[in-house]
């Protein structure tokens, strides 16, 4: 068995009592699923690395997860709920909620040998987002100012987006006509609503 991260430890010591033996258990299936993985702290939370990536399991407050890289290639959706909780069991808040020992050391065999495969994750495609359209307060803007009307033009269908959700995601008015003023600066100076994070 690959030796184990004191870090692992101290997160598990550090859980909330219900999830200590959730995590324990996980990790036990996990060694034994994968001996020659590797244990770590990414993100905060554990993770076992089996060449590259291999599964994770947390503890938040009120439930556990436990995840594996291409779950969504080995588990049974009887044992995959559809709730937006992270990791393929949804939400598990006791050890009853998991499969039986051997099913999920089978899932993580099933893990091992996808990885030895060099089998590679399949992402859903990504379906293009309609364009928002332009809030009349905006068009009037823009109108007044052939800079900004010219960039706004230009911009991908992404910075548009940010611009225009930024103006009607304010509540009072007085806000919305601080950012749609400001909007119109940054715009008529070429720059995108969130230049400031963009790569040089």
């Amino acid at each position: 068995m690959a030796k184990k991260e004191p870090r692992v430890d101290a997160y598990i010591a550090k859980s909330q009592p219900f999830a200590r033996p959730i995590l324990k258990h996980l990790r036990s299936v996990v060694h034994q699923g994968c001996p020659d993985c590797e244990e770590a702290i990414k993100w905060g939370m554990p993770h076992f690395a089996y060449k590259g990536m291999f599964c994770g399991i947390a503890a938040f407050k009120q439930h556990a997860a436990f995840w594996l890289w291409k779950g969504k290639l080995i588990v049974d959706p009887k044992h995959s709920p559809s709730s937006k909780a992270m990791g393929n069991f949804g939400r598990i808040t006791s050890l009853k909620e998991l499969p039986p020992k051997a099913t999920l050391v089978g899932y993580v065999k099933r893990a091992r040998a996808l990885k030895d495969a060099g089998v590679k994750s399949v992402r859903p495609a990504r379906t293009p987002r309609k364009p928002l359209p332009v809030p009349a307060d905006l068009k009037a803007a823009l109108a007044k100012n052939a800079k900004a009307r010219a960039t706004f033009a230009d911009f991908a269908p992404s910075h548009r987006r940010e611009y225009i959700e930024w103006i009607t995601g304010a509540k009072a008015a007085d806000t919305r006509l601080r950012r749609l003023t400001t909007a119109i600066a940054l715009m008529a100076a070429g720059k995108s609503q969130n230049w400031k994070y963009e790569k040089k």
